[in-house]
């Protein structure tokens, strides 16, 4: 897969949801341990790669209660899908599924996924948030290309 290429990414404050700032290309190669240190934070991430595998608002954050690493998104596709990505992301996370939930939302025709993203095989807290982010595309990638061909 390509590197994914990000177009906007905010920091925002967990409680109000406000932007604090815009990052910029410098910032995407700290840790992703800098979500751990600044726990009130999380990111909002745009890029058009995610758009084109169907990831929606895609958000990072460390759990406060658990100190996990976590992925919240949007997933567009259909109500009959579900059995399908759950077993697929279930795979992913090595069974390690503390945090993990998924459900549907009739109203808005998408699943919403919380996804605790350090389960992952090649996940390290010293990769940059640029490989954080690479390794979640290529993840929800072949999720994509599952489901295309189903």
């Amino acid at each position: 897969m390509s590197t994914v290429t990000i177009k906007t990414i905010e920091v925002c404050v967990k409680e109000t949801e406000e932007t604090v700032r815009f990052a910029d290309e410098h910032f995407l190669q700290k840790p992703i341990s800098y979500l751990k240190s600044n726990i009130a934070e999380f990111l909002f991430v745009e890029s058009p790669d995610f758009d084109e595998i169907k990831v929606d608002s895609l958000a990072l954050e460390v759990d406060d209660m658990f100190k996990t690493y976590m992925a919240l998104f949007g997933l567009q596709g259909k109500k009959k899908e579900g059995e399908t990505i759950r077993t697929f992301i279930e795979e992913k996370l090595q069974h390690n599924l503390h945090g993990f939930s998924i459900s549907f939302s009739d109203n808005e025709g998408f699943w919403e996924l919380n996804v605790p993203f350090d389960s992952l095989k090649g996940f390290d807290e010293t990769m940059s948030i640029q490989d954080a982010l690479q390794l979640l595309y290529e993840i929800l990638g072949d999720l994509h290309k599952m489901r295309a061909n189903n």
